[in-house]
């Protein structure tokens, strides 16, 4: 009898993902993998699009809540922790299901890393230097004349995830990109990956009405909160979309209607990133248009693959 199968779910912010995965975890009395880099934090619920908690008491979620915002969590502590994760929930006979956004998350799961070296405190505090003299732009550009490919998938101007691939490079004269793409990707047989997609102009829809969404629910009042406790806004964890556009709001920099605007921008700029990195996945993962696929029609075709696979093992 072979396991019971890892099912990851990804793709493009507002899709859909968490939906699914829910439908999944009902249907299977199962609980969900959280692969959302952002939602890991107590605090950011609006803005992450956390689900709710009458979901959260009804089926159980790992990684959902459990640091502090100026706590870290890098890739490698996901792939660490989700492997336990995963091995304790297949242990009851249950699919692990994992769902989430975070292409670093994801990719640790189905390439692994090569070993990096551990942070230099001496080389971030260079930078934080060069970024207080010159401004983090200055950074942002430095970065993408460096390693083009890592940049591409910060989410923005992510002041941490840019010193440390600096910091890297600083160490070996090597990308940090190139330390997680000369693998192959490494699935059991038993794990299926699959990438969901909508068409663009429905994508956008989506997009914009979550943000409305979001700042009727709260955003700005929750952003504010956070800073109130104590929490600086340079935390990488409130360099995410949604909330440094808030915070400049707070700070008075732009209006509310530029900072709506702004959100809204940068949310589709965030999505059309990690479609980039995803694509690289085109022959292991199952493509679904959610455009054209409702929610029963994708788990129909997540059941004939496990079907398929039991049949064959």
């Amino acid at each position: 009898m072979s396991p019971a199968p890892v099912i990851i779910i990804t793709g493009p912010t507002a899709t859909g993902k968490t939906e699914l995965s829910i439908a999944l975890a009902r249907l299977f009395t199962a609980p969900v993998i959280s692969a959302d880099a952002r939602q890991c934090y107590k605090y950011l619920d609006i803005g992450t699009a956390k689900v709710s908690e009458a979901i959260l008491e009804e089926i159980p979620h790992y990684h959902i809540s459990t640091l502090y915002p100026d706590e870290t969590f890098t890739a490698a502590d996901f792939a660490a922790s989700a492997t336990e994760w995963i091995d304790d929930i297949r242990k009851t006979g249950k699919p692990a299901i994992i769902s989430g956004g975070s292409t670093l998350y994801i990719e640790s799961l189905i390439r692994p890393f090569d070993p990096v070296p551990p942070r230099n405190e001496e080389n971030i505090r260079k930078l934080e230097s060069e970024s207080e003299k010159h401004g983090l732009e200055y950074i942002e550009q430095k970065l993408k004349k460096i390693d083009p490919e890592y940049a591409a998938r910060v989410d923005g101007p992510n002041r941490h995830r840019m010193f440390r691939a600096l910091d890297v490079w600083m160490q070996t004269g090597k990308p940090f990109s190139s330390f997680h793409k000369n693998h192959d990707l490494d699935m059991p047989d038993n794990t299926f990956l699959y990438c969901l997609y909508r068409d663009r102009p429905e994508l956008h829809e989506r997009i914009n009405h979550r943000v409305d969404t979001m700042l009727e629910q709260g955003l700005v009042d929750e952003v504010r909160s956070i800073l109130d406790m104590g929490y600086t806004p340079g935390l990488q964890s409130l360099q995410t979309v949604g909330y440094r556009e808030v915070i400049e709001y707070l700070k008075d920099n732009t209006t509310e209607a530029q900072m709506t605007e702004a959100i809204k921008t940068n949310t589709r700029r965030y999505a059309r990133r990690q479609i980039t990195w995803f694509r690289r996945w085109k022959d292991s993962a199952r493509w679904i248009n959610q455009s054209h696929n409702s929610t029963d029609d994708i788990i129909h075709y997540i059941l004939e693959d496990i079907h398929k696979l039991e049949a064959d093992s």
